[in-house]
């Protein structure tokens, strides 16, 4: 891109950046040190993805440049190294906005370049991929639970267990928390006959011992069925041409995993996310 940096290339040396990006998402979080913030992942013309964070005192500056689809350049920016449990991107480093930087609209970037990279089931279940990043699925639902009603902190939520399949018909378990479980679950009585393809974008990876399964991480996950996308389209072309039926199953039980429950990993030890945007 002329005059502007690839994604790739920035480094936490200096401010003076300038990239030019779609947000591929975005939301807002709240946490009892940062207070609110904006968070999004961006994603450049060469398909690189970086995270990217305004502080709560500039929340009011950029709120309203920010939306989720949008191209932007920004100029002036600093970088620092990502390090969480909870990483969006296989960056070393991650974007923070300054007073100093200057957003911009400009011509979009192609509809395509959406930066959804699924994963590969095995890599998941045998541990090759690192549970600290966030990953993208798709696969078509071969089994789902009724939705449970969990109790947490007195308040109750929705809990809904899935089985998908892979073009290999490698399986992989899921669990869906909160307004997913009923979107999912209301999505998929009004389905009709067809298969079901689900596509997560952002999932948290669990393991439990040695199991491991994939879960939605609060708002930061993006969860759709049958969505109208190439990928979608190509993996249903690529299925098995069987009769395979969805089943409907009894929920599984909460498992510990390292001493804490499921429902606690998820509830506790996952930072919280606020109106996704």
């Amino acid at each position: 891109m002329a005059g502007f940096n690839s994604v790739a290339d920035l480094k936490p040396f200096k401010t003076m950046w300038r990239v030019k990006v779609s947000i591929v998402r975005l939301w807002k979080q709240y946490s009892a040190a940062g207070g609110l913030t904006i968070e999004m992942v961006l994603i450049d013309s060469n398909g690189d993805k970086i995270h990217a964070s305004v502080k709560k005192e500039l929340v009011n500056q950029f709120d309203h440049q920010l939306d989720q689809g949008k191209t932007l350049t920004f100029t002036n920016f600093s970088l620092n190294h990502s390090v969480s449990s909870y990483r969006t991107t296989n960056h070393l480093y991650k974007i923070s906005l300054l007073a100093t930087t200057r957003v911009r609209s400009c011509e979009a970037l192609p509809v395509d370049l959406n930066g959804f990279t699924p994963v590969n089931f095995q890599e998941v279940l045998d541990g090759s991929l690192n549970p600290d990043f966030l990953i993208d699925v798709i696969g078509h639902v071969v089994e789902v639970s009724h939705v449970e009603m969990i109790h947490v902190n007195g308040k109750e939520t929705q809990k809904l267990s899935l089985e998908l399949r892979d073009l290999a018909d490698v399986r992989l378990p899921m669990v869906l928390w909160g307004n997913f479980a009923s979107d999912v679950t209301n999505a998929i009585q009004l389905r009709g006959e067809g298969r079901v393809i689900l596509v997560l974008r952002f999932g948290k990876i669990k393991v439990w011992k040695d199991d491991r399964s994939v879960s939605n991480a609060y708002n930061v996950s993006d969860v759709q069925l049958n969505p109208n996308m190439a990928e979608v389209d190509a993996f249903r072309e690529m299925l098995p041409a069987d009769e395979l039926q969805l089943a409907i199953v009894e929920p599984k039980p909460l498992t510990v995993a390292s001493g804490v429950s499921v429902k606690d990993d998820f509830f506790i030890h996952t930072p919280r996310k606020t109106t996704l945007r």
